[in-house]
């Protein structure tokens, strides 16, 4: 992942003063939270710039070695098995992103990562060793391992953690574990819990929609 990753962007009517960045999940792509954009219904917060990178495609040997698109290699998710070197270089990579977007104009304070399930992992981990403070993460059905909580640098950021209470792919025990993690450290964080699978459902998309509103606001730029 060295070059820039290929994405999606949907830009605001005006100038954006804001960018999201949204990570799809294991075996998705890049499409698949672009139609979540227009039921946020934000129009409230400043114009917002949604970027929706394209995960490489990679033998997963939680998925009996199939290739598909993946941030990083899943041995097992309980116990917990991930590939860290795949993950430090997503990790590089949304870092190289949102450089880009800095380079445009976008404070990192007007930044925000979002990310469902392995995605949700790539968010918080990059958020987490990013060098500067961002304006936040999303973390949708997800997790991240304790050496990335470990190597956290000296800041806090909100953030808004979601899981489905009968999640049967990623258990709703590991994002719980997450959660109490993050909160010990300190960080501004709202846990939602939902009567849902692996997926989003509409209460979640209105909860997120008034956490960006609140994070993102207009009264921001006055």
């Amino acid at each position: 992942m060295n070059a820039l990753l290929k994405h999606i962007t949907l830009e605001p009517e005006s100038p954006a003063q804001a960018t999201v960045l949204w990570f799809h999940g294991l075996g998705a792509d890049g499409n698949d939270f672009v139609p979540l954009i227009p039921q946020l219904g934000l129009t409230k917060t400043i114009p917002i710039r949604f970027i929706f990178p394209h995960a490489p495609v990679i033998p997963v040997s939680i998925n009996g070695g199939y290739p598909m698109p993946a941030w990083f290699d899943i041995t097992s998710l309980a116990p917990l098995n991930i590939d860290e070197l795949g993950l430090a270089a997503a990790i590089r990579a949304t870092h190289d992103l949102i450089q880009a977007e800095i380079d445009k104009g976008i404070s990192p304070d007007h930044i925000i990562l979002a990310g469902f399930s392995q995605g949700g992992a790539v968010a918080l981990s990059a958020a987490l060793a990013y060098p500067d403070t961002l304006a936040g993460v999303i973390a949708l059905s997800t997790f991240i391992p304790s050496t990335q909580l470990t190597n956290t640098l000296p800041k806090r950021f909100p953030i808004f953690m979601a899981h489905g209470m009968i999640d049967d792919v990623v258990p709703m025990s590991l994002g719980e574990h997450t959660f109490q993690q993050l909160k010990a450290q300190g960080f501004d964080i709202s846990w939602k819990i939902y009567a849902m699978a692996h997926e989003v459902c509409k209460n979640e998309i209105a909860d997120i929609s008034l956490w960006l509103q609140e994070h993102l606001t207009l009264s921001q730029t006055l």
